[in-house]
């Protein structure tokens, strides 16, 4: 059994945008934004490439990144682990190219991570490869803390319509890990359904998908405030380390 990493990265990231360069200069996608002077999606590609379990990682980038990217990658010093393909429109689109082209036996384990999810740890992405041996699909989450309420869109807002019980309640994360012949499955019947994560695509085959816990420091850099976030965890972690 071998496990693939698949990490889609060609999306816009739009709500990045207040963090952005002035308008004289060129836009910086969220992936390749700067975290402490490399850009996140290095930083998320350091965990997995540092781990022997995975025995390749594919990046989905938009066509005109590739090839500014790569020297990125060389200068990492494991370039023969990390493969670059072109990416989609959206998420799903970028994850099914990369499965196009993933030579896997049905029993192998595809792993699907978020770009802008770089401090996802070792520990979290080994639990989540444990449990989709055992049930073939498996999703990093956490317990919601907040009230869930169930709301309709109107012109004038958003009325509450419920209050959704916590207690049933995750919030999904990734790594998202699947057999290979079970994700392949999901995307063959997707036929133009568009969803936001694989899970989705895998429940609505009828396939089981487990849960094991992942952490509320596995935060996805979205916004100027995922931002700042992310730099306030990444100087404790280094201060961490340094007294010890």
């Amino acid at each position: 059994m071998k496990v693939v990493v698949i990490i889609p990265a060609a999306g816009l990231g739009t709500r990045m945008a207040p963090v952005r360069p002035a308008k004289d200069k060129p836009g910086v996608s969220k992936q390749f934004t700067e975290l402490g002077g490399v850009p996140i999606l290095l930083r998320t590609l350091r965990v997995f490439a540092g781990m022997e379990e995975i025995a390749e990682i594919y990046v989905a980038l938009r066509k005109g990144e590739i090839e500014a990217f790569r020297p990125k990658l060389e200068k990492e010093g494991r370039p023969k682990k990390v493969r670059v393909v072109e990416g989609g429109e959206h998420r799903q689109e970028s994850v099914a190219h990369a499965l196009s082209q993933v030579a896997a036996e049905d029993d192998d384990i595809i792993l699907v991570h978020d770009a802008v999810r770089p401090f996802v740890t070792e520990e979290i992405v080994r639990a989540v490869i444990s449990e989709t041996e055992r049930a073939g699909a498996a999703i990093a989450g956490i317990p919601a803390v907040d009230t869930v309420k169930q709301v309709e869109r109107t012109a004038d807002g958003a009325l509450i319509r419920g209050t959704i019980p916590r207690a049933g309640v995750v919030m999904a994360q990734t790594p998202q890990g699947f057999r290979y012949s079970i994700l392949k499955k999901a995307f063959d019947e997707a036929q133009g359904v568009l969803a936001t994560d694989e899970a989705a695509l895998v429940e609505k085959t009828g396939h089981d998908v487990a849960v094991v816990r992942g952490s509320p420091r596995n935060i996805k850099i979205t916004t100027p405030g995922d931002m700042e976030l992310a730099e306030f965890y990444l100087q404790t972690r280094v201060e961490s380390t340094r007294r010890h």
